[in-house]
């Protein structure tokens, strides 16, 4: 492709709105994760506790903006005073706990549906990241740590409320901590978020903004699509067991046992030779 066309594809991407279409989607795949973290009792749940399934279902769609609001000093539930997200939101929760025939929840499984709905997710999640980088950035002009968390919060902000929003459906799960186990859009919202604020804050990447915007979109899009036609869930884990091997005390466990068990076997050598 020419690189000219490529840069105004960039700057297309960038000026995409969100709504309605691209926050159809993510609240699609947000009802569609509270349905199938319910199980095989998800639709005897809604019918008999419609509040409490609404609830998680808002919570896991506002998640990132709520939580980074709250971090930063801002009303908790200033996200919901956006009153056509919410009734879009809304209304897709309808669509996947309560149509006739489950058409909504079986139309949204569709394979085909399901790759163009994630996609367009991701476009969303890369505008979440850098709106956090950026709106941190204007709060905190020189703290990139509060920039990279905000970012990171904002992207996947639905990983870190998963303790309190299923506990609005009565289930309490206190290993459910995204600190403890992080899952792969964390992960690369925190790479996003890192890449956006030395773009922004330092000369280290020389590349247009836009091309920088795009690349990180591209990444988001691929890996997903691997996850949902390839089962590749995570290809951050063999660079993390690389790096606690070397610098998270890896290696020197196994050379303190090495030498350990050297040590205990001289010492009942010496102790028979006294014998």
């Amino acid at each position: 492709m020419d690189p000219e066309a490529f840069l105004d594809l960039a700057n297309q991407v960038i000026k995409l709105k969100m709504f309605p279409y691209f926050d159809i989607a993510h609240s699609v795949l947000c009802a569609l994760h509270v349905r199938e973290d319910l199980g095989p009792g998800a639709q005897a749940f809604s019918r008999k506790h419609p509040i409490s399934c609404w609830l998680s279902t808002m919570l896991v769609v506002f998640a990132g903006g709520m939580l980074c609001n709250g971090l930063i000093g801002e009303p908790i539930l200033a996200p919901l005073k956006n009153t056509p997200q919410v009734i879009v939101a809304t209304v897709v929760w309808y669509v996947i706990f309560y149509t006739p025939f489950d058409i909504g929840y079986k139309v949204a499984k569709f394979l085909p549906v399901k790759i163009l709905f994630s996609a367009m997710k991701e476009i969303y999640r890369c505008k979440k990241v850098y709106d956090g980088v950026t709106h941190a950035g204007k709060l905190y002009p020189n703290a990139y740590l509060i920039m990279i968390l905000i970012g990171t919060l904002k992207g996947n902000g639905a990983g870190f409320t998963k303790l309190f929003e299923r506990l609005i459906r009565g289930v309490w799960t206190p290993t459910a901590m995204e600190f403890m186990q992080p899952s792969f859009p964390t992960k690369a919202c925190l790479v996003a978020s890192i890449i956006f604020v030395l773009d922004k804050k330092t000369d280290l990447i020389s590349a247009p903004h836009a091309l920088v915007y795009f690349g990180i979109v591209i990444f988001f899009i691929y890996f997903k699509l691997s996850s949902i036609l390839l089962g590749i869930h995570d290809p951050f884990v063999p660079f993390e067991n690389l790096i606690c091997q070397i610098f998270f005390g890896g290696l020197m466990d196994r050379f303190t046992k090495l030498f350990g068990r050297g040590q205990v076997k001289d010492e009942k050598a010496d102790a028979k030779k006294n014998n």
